[in-house]
């Protein structure tokens, strides 16, 4: 309210531009415990023996979550029809925004349960959460600072690599599958580096716009409503919801 006050505009829309801020500090808080506290308590041995599947543990935790994340979205569903009794409002925009935030904060939170169930340490992972959901954020932004050259995208592709050579090893438990992968993508990378380099000028900042899910929220925001951005939330969702299985099943037969 404070920001459409200050700027004297009826827009609620664009006060929900900025939260992306208020998102890196409440998904984290919220998704911490979910499983790396049962971990640390060894709670998640009774859910094992329950006659319930990995799949179902997960998606109970995951709906729990978002049935809290709903409650303070349903109050600020009333802000745009207080505002349409004092200015002119669009409510479509208002309303699609609304939807598209809490798109969003689900994919977010898909993204939380999995990291906490990577750790047994819920600090550790609220502060992975944090620095993971910041650098999605100022993604596209920091890629501007790497030099837009095939050289400076191709030696800025090894860090997301290593990191999916260490998501295989975590989830598999096999070092050499994890190293196999790694070196796969490292030659494929070299391999097309070396046939035509000129594929890679440019080619961070363009794959961070389209992993940012905080950049396509901005087409709602602006009264575009993209169904490629509703799809591109819902597979983040789906993607992330079954790596935690995953995790969960790995120490389930550990």
């Amino acid at each position: 309210m404070l920001y459409n006050i200050e700027a004297a505009v009826s827009n609620f829309e664009f006060a929900l531009s900025c939260f992306s801020v208020i998102c890196a500090a409440i998904v984290p808080i919220l998704t911490m415990r979910v499983t790396a506290e049962e971990r640390k308590q060894r709670t998640d041995q009774l859910l094992y023996a329950l006659p319930i599947t990995t799949v179902q543990i997960i998606v109970g935790k995951y709906l729990a979550l978002l049935a809290v994340y709903m409650i303070p979205l349903g109050m600020i569903a009333v802000y745009p029809l207080i505002f349409a009794q004092f200015g002119e409002v669009y409510l479509p925009t208002s309303y699609g925004s609304i939807l598209a935030l809490f798109i969003m904060g689900a994919a977010l939170i898909a993204l939380g349960v999995f990291i906490s169930s990577l750790t047994d340490n819920q600090g550790f992972a609220a502060g992975i959460g944090i620095v993971v959901i910041l650098l999605n954020d100022y993604s596209v932004s920091l890629s501007e600072y790497v030099s837009a050259t095939a050289f400076g995208s191709t030696a800025a592709l090894v860090i997301p690599i290593l990191g999916l050579g260490w998501v295989f090893k975590f989830l598999t438990g096999n070092g050499n599958l994890a190293y196999a992968v790694w070196f796969a993508l490292m030659a494929l990378v070299a391999a097309v580096n070396f046939a035509n380099s000129t594929v890679f000028e440019g080619l961070l900042p363009s794959i961070m716009t389209k992993l940012s899910l905080f950049d396509r929220f901005a087409g709602f925001v602006n009264g575009v409503f993209d169904l490629t951005a509703i799809t591109y939330y819902c597979s983040v969702i789906v993607f992330f919801l079954f790596l935690s299985i995953q995790s969960l099943e790995k120490r389930r037969y550990n």
